[in-house]
């Protein structure tokens, strides 16, 4: 009889993020599998979800609404940044331009990032949603194996 996914199964699969049109996001069907334990925080939470209880073996693409991908887009999580506080936390000296993604030391630590959406003469304004988030996506599952 062939194991299946519990909640801290340790895992050999293949995986693919990609948008409803096709587009990659991440996959590692070119190359080689991933290797990673459950409940560790490799995959997203919901994510895991999906793949509990599916035996080893299983090859499935699963259509995720918006909601259950990486949520709705929180329009709180549009901020402006003072120019000062971006060359303080960022690579100095970098020419931002509309559409980069930008990653930032946090306060206590820590990192995130945020997409630029405009530069103003003293802040800059940035999305800190998640690239994906709102977007229904298409996560495709081939487990090798299932420990």
């Amino acid at each position: 009889m062939s194991n299946v996914v519990t909640a801290s199964a340790y895992l050999t699969l293949h995986y693919r993020l990609a948008t409803l049109d096709g587009t990659d996001i991440v996959s590692t069907f070119d190359g080689n599998p991933a290797t990673l334990m459950l409940g560790q925080g490799q995959l997203a939470p919901h994510l895991e979800a999906l793949l509990i209880g599916l035996p080893e073996g299983t090859h499935k693409v699963f259509e995720l609404e918006a909601e259950q991908g990486f949520g709705p887009r929180n329009p709180d999580l549009i901020q402006a940044v003072s120019l000062a506080t971006l060359e303080e936390n960022s690579v100095p000296g970098n020419e931002y331009k509309v559409g980069d993604l930008v990653d930032f030391a946090a306060p206590g630590g820590g990192r995130f990032a945020g997409v630029l959406r405009e530069l103003r003469d003293d802040s800059a304004i940035f999305d800190f949603n998640h690239p994906l988030a709102g977007q229904p996506v298409k996560f495709e599952v081939n487990l090798i194996s299932v420990l």
